[in-house]
């Protein structure tokens, strides 16, 4: 290979060596043309080398100018990739290749090509952002779409058009290619970042759909039912598969560390010895990992590996030739109402399914077994949700704060972060004090920023540490911030269980404490904003969580014992598993909480999934931010009352009756109002039909006479009605208003004085009665004014009468002697003139002691019968 300066670097990787048999060799060539841009994106299929030969492609052409980092998304993956690569060049582990992921690191002076996390290069670029001694970066596996891969790809993009001479490649199996090149493009208007392909390896690849009879889920997470068929589906098909070739090792894809323990322990169940079971979790232990990834001596027995996500992609697995698929994936999830974030289970997309699968056909015929439905597969989402669409993004804000990108303000990120999720990130930061009101990161931020856990948690590692002991402190970060499951929600239980753990599990748990212990110590020079202090004694654990998460400190809801429902400051309600050894203990403070349904939740909808006892003063204390004292005015019932209140949060501490002060009670009616509408007021008859006619009036003219329409009203409350506010808020009973004359106040003068001839009250008909006018209700624009009377008292009235200076013809409802609708009519020349006659025929047998002459027209109008007239 010729770099692209033409001359080849001292001590280059033998790349033909290394890529025998690797399908990416043929693209080599491709890529050297393309990286003579300076950036280029490998779209290749699983299988194929590229995460091999692409790092020592770029260590011979830019080996002189620096180091090059590879990311992977996991560090079982990076060990992975690392051993390989350094077995292929013939060169011990740590020389020439090395590898860093958090707690472990094998590299040295000598080391061109470094594996590593996106957390630990996102650490390295916080430190030095101009990446001096590295040559190149590349991206592996982009198209997880993990937040901090995501972060690094606008992060790198950046040190690239700053530095120039920095070579960028992001490679995946299944990329959106496009967008990438375009984020990869360079800064000087030289068009994206050239794409380098490569064909499929894969092999035939049989597909057997085997759903389970009962849902995968239940209430309580995957259900177990269905965990023992998929145990039973890959232990037959295993079985199966042995019987035509014996070299035939199992890939089982579960969604978490629990379904994986589960299926594995019914494998070793059914088959004994036969069969070595392995699991590939986050949990067991780096040397357990990099057994199950690693091929099996000649030998030893075949093998099935019950793997999370952690095998999906990054490597091969080698002797693999049936992959068993739940088809179920753990993805973060932010609910944003609740304050609640964390992993839930859902199914995983298409893409990955397919990703999955194809780990069966890399080196040979292979075959997939589905444990689910086509109809599923389907109805899946195409491509894995981006991690910053749904994920908590404090961790987030606060790298891109550190970076000088603001809530990622002027970063190509392959997706922006949703607006409302970096508001709530960056609301937290500043409560946590690590950015200023204007989002720009503190000297407190950058010293959270260096500690590998949530913003939040780094801040208890910090302050708890002072009072509890950074040894306490730590611990407790490591449980919460590590894949543990506390039982019962109970995190001290859980530190004690881990303490006794001489097992993987326990040993990672104690490194990790002492790690963070370390950094504490190191950190502890820095100084952080005022905050408080943590307590001593047996809630010492739930005090470094309250400084973490003051917002998810908890008091049991009053009455609900058995079902151990809490309310969080926040607002949210949970529910404590069931049988939870936390049960009875007045205060919590709660580590992590999700969404559940059934009898976890306690009827609340989310469930407390790791928490510890808290003092109460101590929930004051870390919460001291959120205690609001205040005197808290209602009005209900048509009477205002108020209560002197304190509150942590949305948990109610004290309340005492108080009188309210005029202001307070001016505002709680105005609430009042605002909420239930002019119909929380006593509108008596006299009131109602004032406001109607001066809505009539409106309607009809328009101003200066006033609307009066509910939103009209409310707007204009303290206007019309601020006389009467100050009776109310004064304790006056509502019951004791009369609207009329507050209306009265809106009245325009001079006009107001022909209100009775525009719109009168009544009207007087020929019989000498007088009829109330009902005007139409404010807002009902179609109807008119209606005179309701007895069609005997209108005899002689020729013409309907008309309002509003003759605008408005009155609308007659006639009535019978019983007062029951005879006709309707505005027009009553027509009426006398044609429909009486009908009317009249009708009505004189059934009223005979009721006038029915022949002409309305001269007959004299009355109220009464015929004897008594």
């Amino acid at each position: 290979m010729i770099p692209p300066d033409g001359n080849p670097a001292a001590g280059a990787f033998d790349l033909a060596a290394i890529g025998a048999g690797l399908a990416f060799q043929g693209s080599l060539p491709a890529l050297q043309q393309a990286m003579k841009s300076g950036a280029a994106v490998v779209q290749a299929p699983p299988g194929t080398g590229k995460t091999t030969l692409v790092p020592p492609l770029l260590a011979n052409l830019y080996g002189r100018s620096g180091r090059v980092i590879v990311t992977q998304p996991r560090r079982v993956a990076a060990r992975a990739a690392a051993r390989r690569l350094s077995a292929l060049d013939g060169s011990g582990l740590g020389g020439r290749v090395g590898y860093t992921v958090r707690g472990e690191r094998q590299a040295g002076p000598a080391t061109r090509v470094e594996f590593v996390t996106p957390g630990i290069l996102l650490r390295r670029l916080l430190a030095d952002p101009a990446l001096d001694g590295t040559a190149a970066v590349v991206l592996d596996e982009v198209h997880e779409r993990g937040l901090e891969t995501d972060l690094l790809v606008g992060m790198v993009a950046e040190v690239r058009a700053l530095r120039g001479d920095l070579a960028v490649v992001a490679m995946s199996a299944t990329l959106d290619a496009t967008r990438f090149a375009a984020l990869l493009a360079d800064s000087d208007g030289g068009g994206p970042a050239p794409v380098v392909g490569c064909a499929s390896v894969n092999y035939p690849l049989e597909v057997q759909w085997l759903p389970a009879p009962a849902p995968r889920l239940d209430a309580r997470g995957v259900a177990p039912a269905f965990l023992d068929h998929v145990a039973a589906a890959a232990a037959d098909a295993h079985a199966r598969a042995l019987t035509a070739d014996n070299a035939v090792d199992a890939l089982v894809f579960l969604p978490g560390a629990r379904e994986v323990s589960h299926v594995a322990a019914a494998l070793r169940g059914r088959l004994g010895r036969s069969v070595e079971v392995l699991e590939l979790h986050g949990q067991v232990a780096a040397s357990e990992q990099d057994r199950a990834v690693s091929g099996r001596n000649p030998g030893d027995p075949p093998r099935i590996i019950a793997s999370t996500d952690l095998a999906e992609s990054s490597l091969t697995v080698p002797g693999v030739r049936l992959v068993v698929d739940s088809g179920l994936t753990r993805e973060p999830r932010r609910d944003s109402g609740r304050g609640m974030s964390g992993l839930v289970t859902v199914s995983c997309s298409r893409a990955s399914a397919d990703q999955r699968a194809g780990r069966a056909a890399r080196q040979g015929p292979g075959q997939v077994v589905r444990c689910y439905t086509q109809q599923a597969y389907g109805a899946a989402p195409a491509h894995v949700t981006p991690e910053i669409n749904v994920a908590d993004l404090t961790g987030a804000a606060l790298t891109l704060a550190c970076w000088g990108a603001p809530g990622g303000k002027g970063l190509a990120l392959p997706d922006a972060p949703p607006r409302l999720a970096m508001d709530d990130a960056v609301e937290v930061l500043r409560e946590l004090g690590a950015v200023s009101d204007d989002g720009q990161v503190t000297a407190a931020g950058r010293a959270l920023a260096a500690i590998p856990a949530d913003p939040r948690l780094a801040r208890a590692l910090l302050d708890g540490g002072a009072s509890t002991g950074r040894r306490l402190a730590a611990e407790v970060v490591a449980a919460v911030s590590g894949d543990h499951r506390a039982p019962g929600g109970d995190l001290p239980r859980l530190l004690a269980q881990l303490r006794a753990d001489k097992g993987p599990a326990g040993k990672r748990w104690a490194e990790e404490s002492k790690r963070l212990a370390a950094m504490a110590q190191r950190k502890g020079e820095v100084a952080l904003p005022d905050s408080p202090g943590a307590a001593g004694g047996s809630d010492a654990v739930g005090a470094v969580v309250a400084l973490a998460f003051p917002d998810r400190i908890a008091r049991r809801v009053p009455g609900s014992e058995a079902a151990g429902q809490y309310l969080l400051t926040s607002g949210t309600r949970a529910g404590l598993p069931a049988g939870s050894t936390l049960s009875g203990h007045e205060w919590l403070a709660v580590a992590e909480v999700s969404r559940a349904s059934g009898r976890d939740a306690g009827g609340t909808g989310a469930v407390i999934r790791a928490a510890a006892p808290l003092a109460a003063a101590m929930a004051e204390t870390a919460a001291s931010h959120l205690l609001a004292d205040t005197v808290e005015a209602d009005f209900s019932g048509g009477r205002l009352s108020a209560r002197r209140t304190r509150r942590l949060g949305a948990i109610m501490l004290s309340a005492t009756p108080v009188r309210p002060s005029a202001e307070q009670g001016r505002r709680a009616v105005a609430v009042a109002l605002q909420s239930q509408g002019l119909a929380a007021l006593p509108w008596s008859t006299a009131a109602a039909s004032f406001r109607r006619r001066l809505a009539f009036l409106h309607r009809q003219l328009g101003g200066p006479w006033p609307d009066v329409s509910d939103t009209a009203l409310l707007e204009r409350l303290e206007e019309w009605l601020g006389p009467e506010l100050e009776d109310l808020a004064a304790g006056k009973p509502l019951t004791s208003l009369d609207l009329a004359d507050p209306l009265r106040r809106l009245l325009p003068w001079p006009e107001a004085a022909r209100l009775s001839e525009l719109a009168p009250e009544s009207l007087e008909v020929p019989s000498g009665s007088r009829i109330r006018i009902d005007y139409p209700e404010p807002g009902d624009d179609g109807a008119a004014p209606v005179v309701a009377v007895k069609l005997q008292e209108c005899f002689g009235l020729a013409e309907s009468p008309r309002l509003v200076d003759g605008r408005v013809p009155v609308l007659f409802h006639l009535l019978s002697p019983a007062r029951r609708p005879l006709a309707v009519t505005d027009d009553l020349t027509s009426f006398w003139s044609g429909p009486y006659t009908q009317v009249r025929g009708e009505m004189r047998g059934r009223y005979p002691k009721h006038p029915w002459p022949e002409d309305p027209w001269s007959a004299p109008a009355t109220a009464r019968t015929k004897q008594r007239r």
